[in-house]
């Protein structure tokens, strides 16, 4: 057994992380919104060459590191009202928390990145009982669950990635130029801040007249291109390099 530390551009966690698992590791775990661990049995000469630059660790064989690769993620409490943990664990969620299950895999969004703790933190403040939410880029739908757990009447998630969406269990694939104009109380957009650029008019547009953006999945030097992209922003957020802006 051994492992793979492998650093990575947060734009291409989705696309590593699939391709890490056709691989067929015995888990991987999050170390920083920009490092991963990944652990294998097998084709280790091969994986060193596709990953240069990684960490190979040996690790002991009579671990179970399916095991150990859980236990590196833990219960976390983000914002106020929100207690999110891994699908495995049974922890007691503190009083006054939502309990939100995540399951770390194939999707963007378990909770660790600071832009998805951004956007939760956002949403506490912005959902009201009976607004209507689009969680556009849904990932693992993890601000989709939070949404309704704030008293969302309907959310709608959307995600280009088929896989995204099956792993959501809800929405549908696609993105926000498949949504009816004024659909929106809040629409959320945790994607790439090309994305957000490319998709700005169609974000404004699902929009109803005093609808709110929040807008993340960039960092501090890439705000001033996402804010070009959009109407005035009410306020810019910041968690670390990372950054949300609400318009």
């Amino acid at each position: 057994m051994f492992s793979l530390e492998i650093e990575f551009d947060p734009d291409d966690y989705d696309a590593l992380i699939t391709e890490l698992w056709e691989h067929e590791p015995a888990g991987i775990v999050e170390l920083s919104p920009t490092k991963l661990r990944a652990f294998f049995e097998g084709n280790r000469k091969a994986l060193e060459a596709r990953y240069p630059g990684s960490v190979v660790r040996e690790e002991e064989t009579d671990r179970d590191w399916v095991q150990s690769a859980r236990d590196l993620l833990q219960p976390m409490e983000v914002g106020e009202r929100f207690y999110l943990v891994p699908e495995w664990r049974d922890d007691p969620t503190p009083a006054g928390r939502f309990r939100i299950v995540v399951n770390p895999g194939m999707a963007f969004g378990t909770g660790v990145h600071e832009t998805t703790r951004l956007c939760l933190e956002a949403l506490e403040r912005y959902v009201r009982k009976g607004a209507r939410v689009l969680d556009v880029g849904t990932g693992s739908g993890i601000l989709a669950k939070a949404a309704e757990l704030l008293g969302a009447e309907r959310v709608w998630a959307c995600d280009i990635d088929p896989i995204a969406v099956e792993i959501a269990g809800m929405g549908f694939v696609g993105s926000a130029d498949a949504v009816a104009s004024g659909l929106a109380d809040i629409v959320t957009a945790n994607i790439s801040p090309e994305a957000i650029v490319g998709l700005a008019p169609e974000l404004v547009r699902v929009l109803r007249p005093g609808g709110v953006l929040l807008a993340s999945g960039f960092e501090r030097h890439e705000v001033e291109q996402v804010r070009a992209a959009l109407p005035v922003a009410r306020e810019v957020r910041e968690k670390g390099n990372w950054a949300l802006v609400v318009v």
